[in-house]
């Protein structure tokens, strides 16, 4: 199914950051679009503040909610479900918000897109379900490892999502990207503290482990991913992977930024930033030839050119001044 102007399009967790993007991607190509942004008394839109469009229809609500969320699938040809707790030193603080939210949200979103006509799920897991790589390049039979709270709701919410193509054939794939930055990044990931906290102009920056890699993809890359997997007919029942096939160190990310942005920062080793010792995740690096065989994806961006764009919308002070540099984000 190509996405175009004819296309119903909900997205969960919509008002955050791959959401926002995602958004905008779709309206770009015509779909209509219903954002959820999760209900606040404030009636705050989160990312979706920054963005108008006549095909763009925001909703507030909770996707802990069945009954609302039998309501918000209803009428739309598509889903990409985003919607999840995904801060992993609060997951070692309130583990049970992430399982309400990761595990029964998904349960709650794949049942109302069953009971409305077996509707199109496009599920966003995450590349920290499988852990520590066991074996390098990671493709998608790697075993997962549940090193976090985080990562245990997301695997649980994954095994829930298929269970719907396995029991009900529901037209379901569980996208799997692996680390994404870029603008409207929280703080509490590692490429915006770096940023931010150089920005700030303080002389020394506090960060966790150095040590651990990571397979980075920019924003509009993970985006571009979803959506080229969303149109693939192949793709239901699978599990994708989306990366860039591209390893880096925490430390040289840090020295790639620094020199990006001619700073001569000292790095000060953070406590409550490092991971207990059997939660971190010391490699990740992502097979991404499964994504490639089924819809041509390749990563558009490499990870100077995005951490160019990235740097540069920080750079603004009107971006800036939605971060508090001075807190460490959990």
């Amino acid at each position: 199914m190509l996405l175009n102007s004819t296309t119903k399009v909900l997205v969960t967790g919509a008002d955050g950051f791959i959401g926002s993007h995602l958004t905008e991607m779709l309206l770009a190509k015509g779909c209509r679009v219903k954002a959820l942004a999760q209900y606040n008394s404030f009636n705050y839109w989160g990312w979706l503040e920054e963005i108008t469009h006549p095909n763009l229809e925001v909703v507030s609500g909770d996707v802990r909610d069945p009954h609302f969320c039998m309501e918000l699938v209803k009428g739309t040809d598509i889903v990409f479900h985003l919607a999840a707790l995904i801060a992993i030193p609060y997951s070692y603080i309130a583990p049970d918000s992430y399982i309400d939210t990761n595990v029964k949200g998904t349960l709650n979103i794949c049942q109302a897109a069953k009971e409305n006509g077996n509707i199109r799920v496009i599920h966003t897991s995450t590349s920290e379900v499988y852990g520590t790589a066991q074996y390098v390049p990671i493709d998608e039979k790697h075993p997962k490892q549940p090193q976090s709270p985080y990562s245990a709701s997301k695997i649980g919410a994954d095994a829930i999502a298929m269970s719907f193509w396995n029991a009900f054939k529901l037209p379901l794939t569980i996208a799997r990207p692996f680390n994404t930055y870029g603008p409207r990044q929280s703080a509490r990931a590692i490429i915006p503290a770096i940023i931010t906290q150089i920005l700030s102009g303080v002389k020394e920056i506090r960060l966790g482990d150095l040590t651990p890699t990571r397979d980075f993809n920019y924003v509009k890359d993970t985006c571009r991913g979803l959506i080229r997997t969303a149109e693939c007919e192949k793709a239901s029942g699978e599990t994708i992977n989306i990366g860039s096939n591209f390893e880096i160190s925490i430390g040289d990310t840090l020295g790639l930024i620094k020199k990006l942005m001619n700073s001569d920062v000292k790095i000060i080793s953070d406590e409550q930033r490092i991971r207990p010792a059997n939660s971190e995740v010391f490699r990740l690096w992502c097979d991404n030839s499964k994504i490639n065989a089924l819809t041509g994806f390749v990563p558009e961006y490499s990870i100077e050119t995005g951490l160019k764009e990235t740097i540069e919308w920080f750079v603004v002070p009107s971006n800036l001044a939605n971060y508090k540099t001075n807190l460490y984000n959990v």
